[in-house]
């Protein structure tokens, strides 16, 4: 019998405004965080809050990295030192300390329909 499969829903408050989207990826791994989505989901914001759900989702270990698209050309802005110009955090909302959050602090387990919340 193969492991069941869940639903992960995503509650992103806390956005400065309503402009543009907001980009949630999903990550399954830590060699993978911040570099390559196992799942990339896009949401409206409607007051400056956003919800998607991730289906049928393999139980597991995720870690989740969100941003706002303010100007909704597809990625996080950078600064010209490189640094991000738009709003972006993490599931735990975890903060990277010079640098991106990581996976080990980012990083939660969904063993059911699950919904966690993200604050910006």
């Amino acid at each position: 019998m193969s492991a069941q499969n869940v639903k992960l829903t995503v509650a992103v408050s806390g956005l400065k405004n309503d402009t543009g989207i907001v980009k949630i990826g999903l990550y399954n791994s830590d060699g993978t965080f911040l570099k390559a989505t196992y799942k990339s989901l896009a949401s409206e914001i409607k007051n400056n809050q956003a919800v998607v759900t991730f289906e049928n989702l393999p139980a597991g270990e995720y870690a989740i990295s969100t941003y706002h698209d303010e100007n909704n050309n597809g990625k996080l802005d950078r600064n010209a030192m490189g640094a991000p110009s738009e709003e972006y955090t993490a599931s735990n909302n975890a903060k990277g300390f010079m640098g991106p959050p990581s996976y080990a602090d980012a990083k939660f387990s969904v063993n059911k329909d699950s919904k966690i919340e993200i604050t910006f």
